[in-house]
C-alpha cells in the first residue's frame, strides 16, 4: 500500500504532537524548579534541558498511567540513578541529597572501556551495543563509549533506555512501576513481586538481594526513592526491598 506526503503528512505531524505533548507531560512533573531541589548537589553536566530532550525520545517514560503512577515510576527511576551516581556516604544523614554526583564510575580500568557511565552507568559491551542501536547511534557507542559521559542527552537516553527495556527474564524497571508486568507463579514463589525492589532486583540483584540483611546499597536505593517520592506528594507502595527476593540468574 502506498502513501502520498500529503496522505502521510498530517499523520507524522500527529505522531510529533503526541510526543511532544508527552515529554511535557514529563517535564510538568519534573520541573526545572523541582529538578534542582532533588539533586542539589550534582554534577553540571546533567540538566535539566538534556533529561527533558532525552524523554522525548521513549513517549511512555514518565506518562503512563494515572499520575500517581507516573510520579511514582519518575520517582523510582531518579531514586535508582541516583544510587548509580551518588557522591554520598550510604547511611549518612544528607546521603540522599547526593545523587548525580558522578558521571563515570570510580576506580574504573581504562584497559576496559565499556565501565559504567551516565545515570544508569551502564557497564559491559553488550549494553553499549544494545543501547547505541535502540537511541538510534548505530554501533557508535560501542566504537566510542565516552560519548556517554560527553554528550549529556545521550548520557539520559541510555538510561531511560535501560529502564524502559525487558532483558531476558527480567521485565523492564518501567513495566513493574507503572503495574504493566504480572509476576508469574515461579517469580511469586521466589518473592519477586512489584514495587521498587524489583527494580532493585533487575539492576544489581545479584549483590544486594536475597541477602540475610539488607545490603548498605540497597538501603541507599530505598532512601533515594523515598525522598524523591515525599517530594513528588506520592507513597511510595508495597515491595520496596528486595531482601527476600531470589535474585535473577
Amino acid at each position: 500500500m502506498r502513501f502520498s506526503m500529503v496522505t502521510l503528512l498530517p499523520l507524522l505531524l500527529t505522531i510529533s504532537c503526541i510526543s511532544s505533548v508527552k515529554a511535557q507531560g514529563v517535564g510538568s512533573i519534573i520541573t526545572s524548579s523541582l529538578y534542582d531541589q532533588m539533586l542539589p548537589h550534582r554534577n553540571p553536566f546533567y540538566t535539566h534541558e538534556a533529561f527533558i530532550k532525552a524523554a522525548s525520545s521513549f513517549p511512555a517514560f514518565g506518562t503512563t498511567g494515572k499520575v500517581a503512577t507516573r510520579k511514582r515510576d519518575l520517582a523510582a527511576f531518579f531514586g535508582q540513578t541516583s544510587h548509580e551516581t551518588t557522591g554520598g556516604t550510604p547511611g549518612s544523614s544528607d546521603a540522599n541529597t547526593y545523587g548525580y554526583y558522578f558521571i563515570e564510575e570510580l576506580n574504573k580500568n581504562d584497559d576496559a572501556p565499556y565501565y559504567g557511565r551516565g545515570p544508569m552507568q551502564i557497564t559491559h559491551k553488550y549494553n553499549y551495543e544494545q543501547a547505541s542501536k535502540a537511541i538510534g547511534l548505530g554501533n557508535a557507542l560501542v566504537d566510542n563509549p565516552g560519548m556517554v559521559s560527553q554528550d549529556t542527552v545521550i548520557a539520559f537516553k541510555t538510561a531511560i533506555w535501560y529502564w524502559m527495556t525487558a532483558q531476558g527474564a527480567k521485565p523492564s524497571c518501567h513495566d513493574v512501576m507503572t503495574g504493566k508486568w504480572i509476576p508469574t507463579n515461579d517469580d511469586r514463589a521466589k518473592n519477586r513481586l512489584p514495587g521498587y525492589g524489583l527494580t532493585t532486583n533487575i539492576i544489581n540483584g545479584g549483590f544486594e538481594c536475597g541477602k540475610q540483611v539488607a545490603t548498605p546499597q540497597a538501603k541507599d536505593r530505598v532512601s533515594f526513592y523515598r525522598r524523591y517520592s515525599q517530594m513528588l506528594g506520592v507513597d511510595v507502595g508495597a515491595n520496596i526491598g528486595c531482601l527476600h527476593q531470589t535474585p535473577y540468574g
